[in-house]
């Protein structure tokens, strides 16, 4: 019965080609959501970076205003007010 030990073996191959491929394709996906993983964590640290640098640019651009406007209350009162009305015209336009 040479076939039928022909087709269980054949039977075997496949079975173990298949086991081979499963765990193979397990291993690609376990790779894979590592490197996402990685990525999204990579992504959130550079996006906490440029909140923090966005942040500080912010307060300090405030803390200039607050500077000028305590040096010189008068001017920045003109100069909202100039500004102001240039708007103004502008949009009746």
């Amino acid at each position: 019965n040479a076939i039928g030990d022909l087709s269980e073996q054949v039977a075997d191959a496949a079975s173990d080609i298949g086991a081979v491929a499963q765990s193979q394709a397990r291993r690609g996906l376990k790779n894979a959501r590592s490197h996402v993983n990685a990525m999204m964590s990579d992504a959130s640290d550079r996006a906490g970076v440029v909140a923090n640098a966005a942040q500080m640019q912010a307060s300090s651009i405030g803390d200039t205003l607050q500077d000028v406007i305590e040096e010189r209350p008068l001017s920045t009162v003109a100069l909202a007010l100039g500004l102001g009305f240039l708007i103004g015209v502008t949009w009746r336009r």
